[in-house]
């Protein structure tokens, strides 16, 4: 899958692993840089790639709990056939990248975090009830 897909699924993970587990699933921070969230370790790990697959990522499924396992697996379920670029653009539309790049022009380079507080907050004022 491309690199900004990656970014985007795993934004999502941890967004809604802190409303369904209530715990993030992992404790790197989430930037709003320009093109949507990213977490700047694993760009990191595949800086210069426009692709990427499992052995360019290093990390261990097994670590992931049962819970964490059934968040990642239902965030690919209902995002993960969209395309990067689809993603992107919802995560300019949502509150917590938005309200983490306010005051900073569009193109813009910024890295405020969006923090676990903000997605929470967004994602169980959505949550189905």
């Amino acid at each position: 899958m491309s690199a900004m897909k990656l970014q985007k699924l795993v934004y999502y993970c941890q967004g809604w692993s802190l409303v369904w587990d209530e715990r993030p699933l992992f404790h790197e921070k989430i930037k709003a840089w320009v093109d949507g969230p990213v977490v700047p370790q694993l760009y990191h790990e595949h800086k210069g790639r426009f692709t990427v697959e499992a052995k360019h990522i290093p990390g261990n499924a097994d670590a992931l709990d049962r819970d964490g396992e059934d968040t990642a697996l239902a965030v690919l379920k209902f995002y993960g056939d969209r395309t990067a670029q689809w993603l992107s653009d919802l995560t300019h539309r949502e509150r917590p990248w938005k309200e983490a790049r306010k005051g900073l022009a569009p193109g813009e380079r910024g890295n405020r975090e969006i923090t676990h507080q903000a997605m929470a907050g967004y994602y169980s004022s959505i949550k189905k009830k």
